[in-house]
């Protein structure tokens, strides 16, 4: 799609047959951009649905293309991370996001440090939510990536015990020692800086490594992310075992 990554900006909006901008959009592309009149801005439905459009004075869409739907991406890939301290969470999101990952999870564990009561998660989900959607726009995805949370390993046991996979297990634990990363298990947990608890372990999940070295939190759930987008697209070869 070469007219999303050639157009001058980005952006979303919630009908394509009648374009509008969101104000915060509108001012971006105005003021920090510098559009001018007549450049070809792309504009998506996050679901996939995409035109293109001229900028017009004042902040205006002028649609000039058909809208156009991406092609679907099998199977739909979903990181998890436990979450850390300060700003690195707004990190991964942002990075899983511009790599590509269907859908981030946000979980809790055994040695979770960062334990949000309910109204501290809302908070953090539409902050990360709009982290993910400002990262769809500078990556010029058509499909913005859902962000759930907070849940724990048996969460996601539960929601993925009828998937494909070892042991009818769609997802995998990022362990040292483990599998090489396969599209089998396309669901992978990154634990928290002090490991996964015995329990967690025992959960049934089969375990993957994600690289040679210790890595922190979000650093290894980008590598998760990367390193699955990268065998979905075909750019690496996958190992069978």
């Amino acid at each position: 799609m070469p007219a999303l990554r050639s157009a001058a900006a980005h952006a979303f909006v919630a009908d394509l047959a009648s374009p509008q901008l969101e104000e915060e959009d509108r001012h971006h592309l105005e003021r920090v951009l510098r559009l001018r009149p007549g450049q070809v801005v792309t504009v998506a439905d996050g679901a996939g649905g995409w035109r293109c459009c001229a900028w017009r004075a004042g902040g205006e869409l002028e649609p000039a293309g058909d809208v156009s739907a991406a092609p679907g991406l099998w199977p739909p890939v979903t990181v998890g991370f436990a979450l850390t301290k300060g700003e690195r969470p707004d990190w991964a999101v942002q990075k899983l996001t511009e790599v590509g990952v269907d859908r981030i999870l946000c979980l809790v564990t055994a040695r979770s440090v960062v334990r949000p009561d309910a109204d501290a998660v809302d908070r953090r989900l539409q902050r990360w939510r709009r982290v993910a959607r400002e990262a769809a726009m500078q990556s010029r995805r058509t499909v913005l990536p859902e962000v759930v949370g907070v849940l724990g390993v048996a969460d996601v046991v539960a929601d993925v015990a009828d998937g494909p996979g070892p042991g009818g297990l769609a997802a995998a634990l990022g362990e040292p020692g483990g599998w090489p990363p396969s599209l089998d298990r396309p669901v992978v947990l990154v634990g928290p800086e002090g490991g996964w608890a015995p329990e967690e372990l025992a959960s049934g999940l089969p375990t993957v490594a994600l690289g040679p070295g210790v890595l922190r939190t979000e650093s290894a759930a980008v590598a998760a992310g990367v390193l699955l987008c990268s065998l979905r697209a075909g750019l690496v070869g996958e190992k069978h075992h």
